[in-house]
């Protein structure tokens, strides 16, 4: 063998060895404490006699052989009303290939519960937004994790923790003093409308489908435009597109699943979502059926548009590493 292709195995062997080191991730279980409570109103209120509950998830750091002790971006996912699906984990794994850390939040899989269609009541968005800051916490200590980078993004159900986690009043209640650097809400719940329009100042992005009929774009749209000069939140609205655009199964329809197509509750500043035309506070189970009877019905349409998948890949991917890193 003479010297110039030894030369060149060499180069090769030391090429792959450089991506065995930066390519290498840590996989962990974090346990926290959070608890359950129901409302928003709970949590700004009452959220010290909350019944607690031990909530985890998956973190997943890359891994720097020659600095271990490396601090990441991190990126806290939140999976919808169907729990955590296919389409959500490649979006971790395409964050994780850019160098960033994720963690996988289980709100429903800590309570045992596998899906709130039809009913969005075993688990609500307060209790899972204040799992979320919980996690942050947790995280916010670990060796490898750079608390002043994190962001949060969800899809559906998570899409409104994305997004109503930025809304102060419940922010502040729970904790003052950490904030996310970036909130990502996919399709979320936009017909809650806040009375009080304080929001977070870090960058917030609704993407949502023209079409969705589950939890629709115009209230989305229009939340956006009453927060343009007190927020810094915009919104992509994808044409043809509906609930789960960026899944690659076709749409289909979801009999049990409510329609809020009609919905518009007004969210007080105290964290009561008011029903439509009664104005009683949705505070409990019970109330909160009562109230989606005014405006809701049931049948949703759910599934990708490959156009609208693609599309929010990039966006997803660029918006963290402007947010996070550039």
């Amino acid at each position: 063998m003479n010297i110039i292709i030894m030369k060149k195995i060499l180069i090769i062997l030391l090429i792959l060895s450089v991506i065995k080191i930066y390519s290498q991730t840590n996989s962990e279980k974090i346990n926290f404490e959070s608890a359950n409570p129901f409302s928003f109103n709970d949590v700004i209120t009452n959220l010290k006699n909350q019944e607690p509950q031990k909530v985890f998830g998956t973190l997943i750091t890359p891994f720097d052989s020659l600095n271990p002790s490396k601090k990441y971006p991190l990126i806290i996912g939140v999976a919808g009303s169907l729990g955590w699906k296919r389409h959500h984990y490649e979006y971790l794994e395409m964050y994780q290939e850019s160098g960033f850390a994720t963690f996988e939040l289980n709100s429903f899989k800590s309570r045992s519960i596998k899906s709130t269609v039809g009913t969005q009541n075993e688990i609500t968005m307060a209790a899972m937004i204040l799992d979320a800051y919980k996690a942050f916490e947790k995280l916010s200590n670990h060796p490898n994790i750079d608390k002043n980078r994190v962001s949060l993004t969800g899809w559906s159900l998570g899409g409104g923790v994305a997004l109503f986690s930025g809304w102060l009043p419940l922010k502040n209640a729970i904790n003052k003093d950490l904030k996310f650097a970036s909130h990502l809400a996919f399709y979320p719940p936009c017909f809650i409308e806040p009375d009080n329009l304080s929001f977070t100042k870090s960058p917030m992005h609704i993407l949502i489908g023209e079409s969705d009929d589950w939890t629709p774009a115009y209230p989305c749209i229009k939340l956006v435009e009453k927060l343009a000069d007190k927020a810094n939140i915009d919104i992509t609205v994808y044409k043809d597109s509906h609930h789960g655009f960026d899944r690659e199964s076709p749409v289909e329809t979801n009999d049990n699943a409510y329609s809020f197509k009609n919905c518009l509750f007004k969210l007080t500043n105290d964290g009561d979502i008011l029903m439509n035309y009664l104005h009683i506070p949705m505070s409990n189970p019970f109330l909160q059926k009562i109230g989606f009877l005014f405006c809701t019905t049931r049948g949703v349409h759910i599934g990708g548009n490959s156009i609208a998948r693609e599309k929010s890949y990039v966006f997803a991917n660029d918006f963290m590493m402007k947010t996070l890193i550039k």
